[in-house]
């Protein structure tokens, strides 16, 4: 999975998406209703090292395989949205077949 730029991609995205849901779904509450900030802190940062690498992983799909800046905003976008990047390479997968 890791050999080709959309394989890395396809990969980074998936531990980015399950950094993002359990930042949102289990670091946040806790932050909140068990008072455990630090949850936040080390999921968060986690999260934030992977969000910058799935950035470098669009970026170099992009060169590699001349992505439209629309494909380039689609894949951004799904990096914002729960469970967006899932969706995406849903999307890939579909491609590489």
């Amino acid at each position: 999975m890791f050999r080709t730029p959309i394989g890395r991609l396809r990969a980074i995205g998936i531990y980015e998406g399950i950094s993002f849901l359990v930042l949102l779904l289990i670091a946040m509450p806790l932050k909140y209703y068990a008072d455990l900030p630090q949850m936040v802190k080390w999921v968060g940062s986690l999260h934030g090292f992977l969000f910058v690498l799935y950035l470098l992983a669009v970026a170099h799909v992009t060169i590699v395989h001349r992505w439209s800046i629309l494909r380039v905003l689609a894949a951004v976008v799904a990096s914002l949205l729960p469970f967006g990047t899932f969706v995406l390479d849903s999307r890939l997968r579909r491609e590489q077949r």
